[in-house]
C-alpha cells in the first residue's frame, strides 16, 4: 500500500532522505542532500515544509516533492519518484494533492523549473494540466585554451565606458532603487527575495557616474575561479561595454570562468550576452498552472 503525507517543520531528517533516495539517482552529479543545505534552501527560497511532500510504501520514501511558497506563487522545486516506483501514478497524485490545497490556502499560481534533460519530468508536468509559460537558458563564458574569455583585460578601465568602478551590495541597489521589480522575470533562485536572503554571500561591482548607477554585475564565487553571475544588468543603451568593463574587472582579479543560470530573454538580450562572450549551455523550460 502507498501512503502520502504532507510534512512539517520537524520533517527535515524524512526530507533530507527522500530527496537522496528519490531525487539524487536523476542528478548524480549533485552532491549528497544535508540537513544544512537543505535549511539553506528554507532560507533562501523559502521552501515550506508545509508546502512538501513524501510518498511511502511501507516505511520507505519512494516520491518527494519540494515546495517554496511566496505570496506571488509556490515553486516545486524538487519532485521526484524512486526509479523502481515510476509510472505508477505517485508523481501525478503529489503534484495534484498540493494543487487542493493551494486551491484553498493559496497562493494559486504554482510554477516549476524543469531542465529539459528531465525529459520524464517535463512530461509530468505537461499531463497535469501545466503549461510552458518561458524558456530559461545556461551561459557559460568560455575560457580557451590561452585562458582568454575574450574579454578587455581591466584593473585599468575606471574611465574607459566614462563611470568608475566601484563595488556594490545588494543592499546600496535596493537603496538606490534598483532592484524591486526590475527583474520580474528572473528565475526563482535569482529573483529579488532569493538576492535580498543571500546578501551576505553575494559580491558586487558597479560602474557610476557622478550622477548614478549605470551599470552592475552582482556574482558568488565558487572556489578561486569560477563565478556565479546572479544579476547582470545595464541601466543605459551602449552596447554592452560596461557590462564588458565590469566582468573584465573580475577577471582581472583572478575568475576565470563565469556561469549565468537560467537566464529569461527579458533580464537581458541574447545579443547582448553573445557581445559579451557569454555561449548557452543548457535550456530549462519553465512551466505554470493555477492550483485547482
Amino acid at each position: 500500500m502507498s501512503a502520502y503525507r504532507f510534512c512539517r517543520s520537524d520533517d527535515i531528517g524524512l526530507l533530507v532522505d527522500a530527496l537522496n533516495r528519490c531525487w539524487a539517482p536523476y542528478v548524480p552529479d549533485e552532491p549528497p542532500m544535508t540537513p544544512a543545505a537543505f535549511k539553506r534552501s528554507i532560507r533562501d527560497l523559502q521552501v515550506w515544509c508545509s508546502s512538501c511532500m513524501v510518498a511511502f510504501s511501507g516505511s520507505d520514501p519512494i516520491g518527494v516533492l519540494i515546495g517554496a511558497k511566496r505570496p506571488s506563487g509556490t515553486l516545486v522545486h524538487r519532485i521526484a519518484v524512486h526509479p523502481d516506483h515510476r509510472r505508477q501514478g505517485h508523481g501525478r497524485h503529489l503534484l495534484a494533492s498540493l494543487g487542493s490545497k493551494l486551491a484553498i490556502l493559496g497562493p494559486p499560481r504554482l510554477v516549476a523549473e524543469v531542465p529539459e534533460t528531465l525529459a520524464p519530468a517535463c512530461a509530468l508536468f505537461s499531463a497535469c494540466g501545466y503549461a510552458q509559460e518561458a524558456g530559461l537558458t545556461d551561459y557559460v563564458l568560455p575560457v580557451d585554451a590561452r585562458g582568454s574569455t575574450g574579454l578587455a583585460r581591466g584593473g585599468q578601465a575606471s574611465h574607459d565606458a566614462g563611470g568608475f568602478v566601484i563595488p556594490v551590495t545588494v543592499d546600496d541597489l535596493a537603496a538606490n532603487g534598483l532592484l524591486g521589480d526590475a527583474h520580474p522575470q528572473a528565475c526563482w533562485e535569482r529573483s529579488v527575495e532569493t538576492l535580498t536572503a543571500r546578501k551576505d554571500e553575494i559580491a558586487g561591482l558597479a560602474v557610476a557616474s557622478d550622477e548614478r548607477i549605470e551599470a552592475y554585475v552582482l556574482y558568488l564565487t565558487r572556489g578561486l575561479e569560477d563565478a556565479e553571475i546572479v544579476s547582470l544588468r545595464s541601466l543605459i543603451e551602449d552596447g554592452g561595454t560596461r557590462l564588458q568593463q565590469l566582468l573584465a574587472h573580475l577577471r582581472a582579479r583572478g575568475v576565470t570562468t563565469f556561469r549565468f543560470p537560467k537566464v529569461h530573454a527579458a533580464e537581458i538580450a541574447e545579443a547582448c550576452l553573445e557581445t559579451l562572450g557569454f555561449r548557452p549551455a543548457a535550456a530549462h523550460r519553465r512551466y505554470a498552472a493555477r492550483a485547482r
